[in-house]
């Protein structure tokens, strides 16, 4: 249950919802791209940018100097399917 309960709390952001649906959207970008798109300071982004690594919803790669991030559509997949009912419903 914990580890649902940080995936959830990572979307609670909007910041974060735009990121993901930026990736989703866009595919790999670079974490310059997505400063200049978000408006944020590199420490803001960064540190939506860790919460959404943690919950397993993005991914990250390393090309030269610069990071490049992808939506983890597998892990968006799980959270956002029916799969999750079943944990929350007992059938009662």
């Amino acid at each position: 249950m914990l580890n649902y309960q940080k995936k959830f709390k990572s979307l609670s952001d909007s910041n974060r919802l735009y990121i993901l649906h930026i990736l989703a959207t866009n595919g790999k970008t670079c974490v310059c791209d997505l400063s200049e798109l978000l408006k944020l300071s590199q420490s803001k982004l960064s540190y939506h940018l860790k919460i959404l690594l943690d919950a397993n919803f993005i991914t990250v790669e390393k090309e030269g100097k610069w990071n490049y991030y992808s939506a983890n559509s597998n892990e968006l997949k799980k959270v956002l399917s029916n799969e999750l009912c079943c944990l929350f419903y007992s059938g009662e």
